[in-house]
């Protein structure tokens, strides 16, 4: 995290539910509004810059001088800050994620068919066990062959359109974990429109959380944020459901943190704990699940990015704990975060330990993600070769690296200079 000098756009997304950053908005008053951005370490420099204003201009803003009253100045803000359009009571913003919600949502969802889940299910099943490499041109293959020709029959109903935008959301996953995150992006899109299409609520705000994930692996933390505030906004007006409001809390907890923005992730993440021990008021057939284990190892994230290490390590653990064993992928990511977290605690015999537990991972796991988690865990334990424990763990590290590869050489293919990723 780069605390010298903080992305102002992440420093927005930390106080849009500040009630001063709010009330300046409403009043109009950006002497307020860029006085709260330096407080926070943004350089008056660079927020000059943003805004395409002199210095000296900014400084009579800041000071109260004078105030800022052309449209076009309010636009240039909100546009440089992320600052939805509505709080400074301008229309959207052509970069605002459009929330989940639109006019034709609905509060009955006519019930899936039963064939849909069940292929649903299976997918789900295989991806957990083998990852989304080896299954994403089935998933892809079956939209195109068994769902897309139900999308334009006339007998079909709005329940063709909610298994499209399950299945396509599900097929960018797949993507996303074969490290194609351009075609993630767009599986993403596609499955929203298709969400809105049929006016499923809760699946639309799914998926924004999906998006927030992507922005988030891309480095975007703002646009991480905002997909979040996306999915989040409708969903005080559906049907109350804790798990994907648990979900898209943690999403908005995870880009804060990455943004250096403490006390509005440890907010969010709060959030997100009391969401997920309330008791399910509703239940939706396509959201994939956001359980207590997710929620750990989303939790170990945060804290980890926050610096906070020892009240991460009981999170990874739990995370660790709580994953199937069936589940391979998802043990194999948990137990990725527990040996980061303890090699930043400088617990190095921890960390081998759980390392070599990592090592019984199938070679065989399709996953690209979990291979480049994998990599950046070994160059987190470089520097510390000199300890003969973990001298001899990257060897063993190495020698199932290369195996590895060799097993998924059709998943990843040689880089342009000949070596692998």
């Amino acid at each position: 995290m780069n605390r010298m000098s903080p992305n102002p756009r992440e420093v927005v997304a930390g106080l849009l539910g500040d009630e001063r950053l709010i009330t300046a908005c409403a009043q109009r008053d950006m002497g307020a509004v860029f006085r709260m951005l330096n407080a926070r370490g943004v350089s008056t420099r660079r927020i000059a810059a943003a805004v395409d204003i002199t210095q000296g201009r900014l400084y009579d803003y800041m000071n109260g001088k004078s105030r800022v009253e052309k449209l076009t100045l309010f636009e240039q803000i909100a546009d440089a800050f992320h600052l939805p359009g509505h709080l400074l009571g301008l229309a959207r913003r052509p970069w605002e994620p459009v929330p989940a919600s639109n006019e034709h949502e609905r509060a009955d969802r006519p019930p899936p068919d039963g064939d849909d889940l069940v292929t649903m299910d299976h997918f789900r099943s295989a991806d957990r066990q083998t990852g989304g490499g080896r299954l994403y041109g089935a998933v892809v293959r079956h939209l195109s062959d068994r769902v897309a020709p139900r999308l334009v029959d006339i007998g079909s109903g709005p329940q063709v359109f909610a298994a499209a935008a399950a299945l396509t959301e599900m097929a960018g996953w797949m993507a996303h974990d074969s490290g194609h995150d351009d075609r993630a992006a767009r599986h993403f899109a596609r499955a929203l429109s298709l969400a809105r299409a049929c006016g499923d609520l809760p699946l639309a705000a799914h998926i924004a959380a999906s998006r927030s994930h992507l922005a988030l692996e891309a480095g975007d933390a703002a646009g991480a944020a905002g997909w979040a505030r996306a999915g989040l906004e409708p969903t005080a007006r559906g049907p109350r459901i804790p798990a994907l409001t648990a979900r898209l809390h943690t999403m908005q907890a995870r880009a804060l943190a990455v943004a250096s923005q403490r006390a509005a992730a440890t907010r969010a993440l709060e959030a997100a704990h009391r969401d997920l021990e309330a008791s399910p008021a509703a239940d939706h057939p396509w959201l994939s699940p956001f359980d207590a284990a997710a929620l750990a190892s989303e939790s170990a994230l945060v804290l980890r990015d926050l610096e906070q290490y020892d009240e991460a390590l009981p999170h990874a653990e739990q995370a660790v704990a709580l994953r199937e064993a069936g589940r391979a992928r998802s043990l194999a990511l948990s137990r990725i975060s527990l040996v980061d977290i303890q090699v930043r605690r400088r617990d190095l015999d921890a960390a081998v330990n759980v390392g070599h537990e990592l090592l019984r991972t199938s070679p065989t796991l399709g996953s690209v993600r979990v291979v480049r988690q994998l990599d950046a865990l070994r160059r987190l334990l470089e520097p510390h070769r000199g300890y003969p424990p973990v001298r001899e763990y990257l060897v063993r590290f190495d020698d199932a690296r290369r195996a590895r590869m060799l097993l998924l050489a059709d998943l990843i293919p040689p880089s342009p200079g000949g070596t692998t990723p």
